[in-house]
């Protein structure tokens, strides 16, 4: 018996999520990261670069420069907790310390979790994207509000060519080396660095991933090697990074991060960390065969 018309339910297939946006970031444009949006919360354009905060399920809130990934709400906080703790650990004494770039304030929140460093300053060229952090992730922007904390909206690579001031440590906090970002990777700019820094003084720069940028991270460590008495490699897991392997040059005039790190120091620091320990400051200078044949 055939079903009266009314008694039909109608209904479409496939229609049951609309939302259907997705983000890809592509080494290549061969292979990468791709991530299901569940939606935009923030888009705007500065006078450098196009800012975006988007959100997914797995990694919550992230904020995207110029298409590329920066941070998120939860990587745990691995990239800024490798680049400030590692060298101010390995410092004996860390009292000046300056930020280039790092405009998400995550490495300037963690060096002013130590008690010790009198004044950091961050030399970021772009203030539209702190703004957006301030709003976004605040929990990465804490140190801007920390009166030791010296914001400066100009050009890094001027910054460290003009000022006359010595630091213990100097971060290089960039993005890649793409555009006027390029200028930060090279030997005429770490030596201008190394100038600025003390006697004792260490650098440490984000430089790239060992497996996707083999030709950009030999060629760093070459120029680093003619210029500083040691150079060393270490690695973090970084999840939304080309690879998930994101490695760091560790780069001093004095002291070596494990023969000279203060690993009692590190076990009593008081600001919880979700990624950095002792153990794993240690261990990210063991580094696999693939990434110790890049260096010199």
């Amino acid at each position: 018996m055939s079903k009266k018309l009314e008694d039909l339910y109608i209904t479409e297939e496939g229609m049951a999520d609309l939302w259907n946006v997705w983000y890809s970031e592509l080494h290549d444009g061969q292979s990468g990261l791709t991530l299901k949006l569940d939606r935009l919360v923030e888009s705007t354009v500065s006078p450098f670069q196009r800012i975006d905060v988007v959100h997914n399920v797995d990694f919550g809130k992230l904020l995207v420069l110029y298409g590329s990934l920066m941070v998120c709400d939860n990587d745990n906080n691995a990239y800024n907790e490798m680049l400030a703790h590692v060298p101010l650990f390995s410092h004996p004494s860390p009292k000046e310390v300056l930020i280039i770039g790092g405009g998400d304030c995550g490495c300037l929140t963690e060096v002013l979790s130590h008690p010790d460093v009198k004044r950091c300053t961050m030399c970021e060229i772009d203030e539209k994207v702190v703004e957006v952090c301030k709003r976004q992730f605040p929990h990465l922007t804490k140190g801007a509000s920390d009166k030791r904390a010296n914001l400066v909206f100009d050009d890094g690579k001027k910054f460290i060519e003009e000022t006359d001031e010595k630091f213990d440590i100097i971060l290089l906090d960039l993005s890649d080396p793409v555009g006027p970002a390029a200028d930060l990777f090279q030997k005429k700019f770490h030596k201008k660095v190394y100038e600025c820094l003390n006697e004792d003084g260490i650098m440490v720069a984000q430089s790239e991933s060992p497996f996707f940028n083999k030709k950009t991270v030999k060629q760093m460590y070459k120029n680093l090697f003619d210029i500083f008495p040691i150079v060393k490699m270490y690695t973090c897991h970084m999840p939304i990074y080309p690879s998930a392997l994101w490695s760091f040059a560790f780069c001093s005039k004095k002291y070596d991060p494990v023969e000279d790190f203060r690993e009692q120091s590190a076990k009593n620091h008081k600001s919880k960390t979700k990624y950095y320990n002792a153990e794993v400051h240690r261990g990210s200078f063991a580094l696999p065969q693939f990434a110790r044949e890049l260096l010199p």
